[in-house]
């Protein structure tokens, strides 16, 4: 099958084509993002693979059908840059990979907690210069603290688990549906408000939608106990970043940890170390000492990104020989979370 991929970095070069030898897709690898301007670039292509930052609304689906592409593959779990519905009436289907490694994500998660609330990137920073002072890097332990886990799927399961089996947290979860494992180990699942209020640190792994949209909000930090801290895996906007500027400002949040940003399409993934970047509160966030910012990059690790080759180039198989598609995403998968 011939295979648009758009967005392409020399990492998706070598996992796509290593895992290819076993399929023989036609893949044509194109740098540009996927956007109504270059949706034109997909011409002579049955399918595209798209990323999580490629923009595939109405208007460039529309343009997508128009240069006969009838299937949409995402080589990533979120789905929310998709108009599923635009892509219904039009024919296309879509697919994603709804779990490449999630102990890739998962332990990128337990790091970032771990770095930003012993201050290890402060400390190390520190060190390079031959300062070896210690004032100002005082943490807190894990041990004994409550941690509120936001979805518990694959990613916030092993979270969870690390959390409370790992370092002695008490974990509360907010999920639609209970896992009786987690159950078993101690944790206990509560409502999403409860959970909001009462916990220490709060971990999202929930998908975005309507219903999950900033999720954390100004009303959620004021309600939450002092000296909240927060990490974010999952998707930018499930966090009002204004609101998280506000929080920390009042000193309400006590530090932050993000891999995801709300607005992060216009910056991650490419080097823009020349540039001036125009987004003042991404801005603003870099100048707390107590938030720590990565680029979106929980999921790179070498198992991952074989996981995710395989299962998109197995979907484009499965669509091309006319199988169910096991991995198609459309509008009745988009739930509210508890």
């Amino acid at each position: 099958m011939r295979v648009a991929v758009f967005n392409t970095k020399a990492y998706d070069r070598r996992f796509l084509a290593e895992a290819n030898a076993r399929f023989g897709h036609d893949l044509t690898f194109l740098e540009p993002r996927l956007d109504a301007l270059t949706a034109p670039l997909a011409a002579g292509h049955a399918a595209v693979c798209v990323f999580v930052n490629d923009g595939v609304d109405a208007s460039v689906l529309e343009a997508l059908a128009k240069v006969g592409v009838r299937l949409v593959a995402l080589r990533c779990a979120g789905f929310n840059n998709v108009d599923l519905a635009a892509a219904e009436r039009l024919g296309i289907a879509v697919v994603r990979v709804p779990a490449y490694s999630p102990h890739a994500v998962a332990e990128f998660t337990v790091g970032l907690l771990l770095a930003v609330d012993r201050q290890i990137p402060r400390a190390w920073a520190r060190v390079r210069e031959n300062n070896f002072a210690l004032d100002g890097l005082i943490g807190r332990n894990l041990y004994g603290r409550t941690v509120g886990v936001i979805g518990t799927g694959k990613i916030g399961a092993l979270v969870a688990r690390a959390l409370r089996a790992g370092f002695g947290c008490t974990v509360l979860a907010s999920d639609l549906h209970a896992d009786p494992e987690l159950e078993a180990i101690g944790v206990r699942y509560v409502p999403r408000d409860e959970l909001l209020r009462t916990a220490e640190i709060i971990t999202l792994h929930c998908p975005l939608t309507p219903e999950t949209h900033r999720l954390i909000d100004a009303q959620v930090i004021a309600e939450a106990r002092d000296g909240l801290v927060i990490v974010n895996t999952s998707r930018g906007a499930l966090i009002d970043t204004g609101a998280l500027i506000e929080g920390l400002k009042a000193r309400k949040v006590r530090a932050v940890a993000l891999d995801v940003y709300e607005q992060e399409a216009d910056l991650f993934f490419e080097d823009l170390s020349n540039e001036i970047i125009a987004d003042d509160q991404f801005q603003r966030l870099l100048t707390f000492p107590n938030v720590l910012i990565t680029g979106h990059q929980a999921f790179l690790t070498e198992e991952a990104l074989s996981a995710i080759a395989e299962t998109t180039l197995a979907s484009i198989a499965d669509f091309e020989a006319g199988r169910p598609l096991a991995n198609r995403v459309d509008a009745a998968l988009i739930a509210p979370a508890r």
